[in-house]
Formats: structure tokens, C-alpha cells, sequence
């Protein structure tokens, strides 16, 4: 397997011809026009990266670059020791999964697995130098094994690859099976086995249901054993219960290949729950990069804050006074002490306050404690979330499901102090700061 790392990396898609300009005009508004801009990530051997943002961050732009899809405006993407820049994909040994399936529908389960590998012969003979001559001494059996495979695919006689497809169809006996072909045969059914798609190999993708054709799609990219995974929303087509058995049957074939993977999604469910670590996009870059519940509890800033949790968290627009004193027209909280000196700058502004639905709980009249009415009611079984109006705020709470509130009831909110986030309202940063990768 191999790491991955993206330097200083710009994206910009070429703009229609425009009116004479000053260079210095011009290299402004490329600048402003970069749906990728400045993205700087470092992905460790065999570890599982999601890129998760809202749609038309450049999430899917940034994998089709690592692929090679799309051209790099500025910047490089080393895949282990080589620097893929000028590569053509079928140099980089990626391997990468769509949101659509994208299985040849003439092709049996067992030749959609199979066609990458067939193809690796091809023009191996312009490829193998540069592979070769950059193989570290370590170079794993994978991909040894794939430049063995694409060594017979080239030195093949001329007669066996059209002797071999022609026989296909035939009785066992009566095939033709090269010594390439014996190896193919091998690595399909083994990932087959793994996917259990053993029993489905002579269907048609049509006789395959969703999960079946999107477990098709990854055991194509898984039989090239790659060292990298690229995955483009692969779960945006199925069930929500499907979601679920796919999503954690990906997560254990990660962990059981242990190969470098990059995975887009702008679901965060997904996100929180297959990561070891999230990338959180936005407007083309990487607002925070940190494990799963460090940016649950220490968000960089409002986007990640607000875009990290569901329901998302509350803002509330509030005031600080010393030392420790949050003042609202509607209530007044002191934070815990633990907040020391990183409060002093802001004595006397305007701040925002988040809290999470998650950590405002029903309680009593108090100074402290927000006072609403109940606007609407979603009771979910296991929990039960309320949306509460008050004179100048509406807020988001998560409250047991044993507790019965009524639509219309007043109720009184407390703020768990000790979970309070505060942005800086001008760069919206996290006051309280954070330990996280910032971009």
C-alpha cells in the first residue's frame, strides 16, 4: 500500500474568453474562480480519510485530481514516492468506485470483476520502466503481483488473448486457459468470496439487486489491488437500510486490506462512523482535519460546528463580561472557569454562542435558563426533538423520550455550561481553539 500526500494543490476550471484585461485583474479573478484552493493533506498508510462537506465543495473535484480525471491547476499529489502529476491514470494504480455503479451490462457478474485486471496488459510496455524504476526494495506482494500479471498479459502470444475470450462460453474441457488467465481466475473469486458474490458470478448486472451491483462495483476496483481506494459517494443510490449493511461492510473490507483510502460523502452520519479520520470541506478547503469526535466536541469553527451533528447547533448571539459571565437579553449563563485568559480580548464585544440540541435539557424557571414555547414535536422513539420559539431566538432540543411535552407547552431550557462553543463573530474561529489540522 502507499500514503498520500497533496501539496499546496489549486484547482481552476478554464472561464469563457472575456474582455480585455490588466494581468493583475486577471490573476484576481482566477484566484477568486479556484474551486479547489489551497488544499494540503498528508494520508498515512492504510488509513481511511472521508472528505465530507455541502455539495459543490470540490469533494468530488479533489478525487478526480488524485486520480488523474481531472488536470492540476497548481500544485502536486505524491502517491507513495512518486509524484503522479503528469501521470495518466492508468499509471497511478489507483483504483476508484463511482456514485453510479457503472457495470457493463452485456458483462456477467464474473467479467465485470474480471476487466480491469484483462486490461493490464495494455501498453505495459510504456508503463513497466517507470513502475520498475521507482519500486521501492519493500514494494508489497500486491503490487508485485499486479506487475507479474501485467508482465504475461504483455508477453502473451499474440493468438492466446483471442483464443481464451473465444473458448470462455465453452465446457471446462474444452477452454482455453492461459497462465494469465489462471491468475485472473484466482483473484476474482477470491474478492468474490470475500463479497460473497461467489454464488452470483454468471448473473447479468440486471438480475442483481442495488447492494448487490454497488458490492459488483467495489470488488472490480478491490480485484486490481490498488494502492489506493478512491470512493465517489458509493452509497448515495441505495436504501437507507442497505446504506447501513454497505457502509459497515466497507469499513471491515478497509480494515481487512488495510489499503489507503479516500472516501467522498456529504452525509456526516457516514463520515462520523467510517473515518479514522474527516477532512471537512468548504467553498474549495479543508476548514478542519481531526478524528471523528474531536471535531464533534472541538469544532474549528461555525461551518464545521454548525455542519458536524443533527440536528445541527444552536447560535446564539450573546455578550461577555468578567471574567466568565455570557449576557443575553433572555438569560444569563457564567462559563466554567477552565475558559481563563482566552476570554479577555472579547470583554465587553458581541459573540456567537453554540450549543448543541443535544445539551440543552428541561428544567426550571431561572436567570439562567431560557424561557419558550414549544413550536413543533418530533418523537422518534428513542429520543424526542423539540423546536422551541422564544422572543427573539429558535432553538433546537433533545429530551428523552420518557419526557411528554405537549405543541403549544412553555417550557424552560438549561445550557450545560461546561458545553459551550463561542466564535470570534468577524472570523467565526473557535474561541475556545483546538488541537485539529486547520486549513
Amino acid at each position: 500500500m502507499a500514503h498520500v500526500v497533496i501539496e499546496n494543490l489549486y484547482k481552476t476550471f478554464p472561464k469563457p474568453r472575456q474582455t480585455r484585461t490588466t494581468a493583475r485583474a486577471a490573476a484576481d479573478s482566477d484566484h477568486e474562480g479556484a474551486v479547489l484552493k489551497r488544499i494540503n493533506l498528508t494520508v498515512a498508510d492504510g488509513e481511511f480519510i472521508v472528505l465530507v462537506g455541502p455539495s459543490g465543495c470540490g469533494k468530488s473535484t479533489l478525487l478526480r485530481l488524485i486520480s488523474g480525471l481531472e488536470t492540476i491547476t497548481a500544485g502536486n499529489i505524491w502517491v507513495g514516492d512518486r509524484r503522479v502529476n503528469d501521470l495518466p491514470p492508468k499509471q497511478r494504480d489507483i483504483a476508484m468506485v463511482f456514485q453510479s455503479y457503472a457495470l457493463y451490462p452485456h458483462l456477467s457478474v464474473y467479467d465485470n470483476l474480471a476487466f480491469g485486471l484483462r486490461r493490464m496488459g495494455a501498453d505495459l510496455d510504456k508503463a513497466l520502466p517507470d513502475l520498475t524504476a521507482n519500486l521501492p526494495p519493500e514494494a508489497d506482494g500486491g503490487t508485485l503481483a499486479n506487475l507479474e500479471l501485467g508482465r504475461l498479459l504483455a508477453t502473451s502470444h499474440w493468438w492466446e488473448k483471442p483464443l481464451v475470450a473465444v473458448t470462455r462460453r465453452l465446457p471446462p474441457g474444452l477452454r482455453y486457459v492461459s497462465e494469465a488467465e489462471r491468475l485472473i481466475d484466482d483473484r476474482v473469486r477470491a474478492v468474490a468470496k470475500m463479497l460473497q458474490l461467489d454464488s452470483l458470478l454468471n448473473r447479468l448486472p440486471r438480475q442483481l439487486s442495488g447492494g448487490q451491483k454497488q458490492r459488483v462495483a467495489l470488488g472490480r476496483a478491490m480485484a486490481r489491488n490498488p494502492q489506493v481506494f478512491l470512493m465517489d459517494e458509493p452509497l448515495s443510490n441505495l436504501d437507507a437500510k442497505l446504506r447501513l449493511e454497505t457502509r459497515a461492510q466497507i469499513v471491515n473490507l478497509q480494515r481487512q486490506l488495510g489499503i489507503t483510502t479516500l472516501y467522498v460523502t456529504h452525509d456526516q452520519i457516514e463520515a462520523m462512523t467510517m473515518g479514522h479520520r474527516i477532512a471537512v470541506m468548504h467553498q474549495g478547503q479543508i476548514q478542519q482535519l481531526a478524528p471523528p469526535l474531536d471535531l464533534y466536541n472541538h469544532p474549528a469553527n461555525r461551518f464545521v460546528a454548525e455542519f458536524i451533528g443533527s440536528p445541527p447547533m444552536n447560535f446564539i448571539p450573546v455578550q461577555l463580561q468578567a471574567p466568565y459571565l455570557v449576557v443575553h437579553p433572555e438569560f444569563r449563563l457564567t462559563l466554567p472557569s477552565d475558559w481563563d485568559d482566552r476570554l479577555q480580548p472579547y470583554e465587553g464585544h458581541r459573540v456567537w454562542l453554540g450549543i448543541r440540541p443535544e445539551h440543552l435539557s428541561l428544567s426550571l424557571p431561572a436567570p439562567k435558563n431560557i424561557r419558550g414555547q414549544v413550536l413543533h414535536l418530533e418523537a422518534l422513539g428513542s429520543e424526542t426533538y423539540l423546536t422551541v420559539k422564544t422572543p427573539s431566538l429558535t432553538l433546537k432540543a433533545k429530551i428523552p423520550p420518557d419526557q411528554t411535552i405537549q405543541i403549544g407547552a412553555e417550557v424552560w431550557l438549561a445550557i450545560a455550561p461546561e458545553k459551550v462553543h463561542l466564535f470570534d463573530p468577524d472570523t467565526e474561529r473557535s474561541l475556545g481553539g483546538s488541537s485539529s489540522e486547520l486549513a
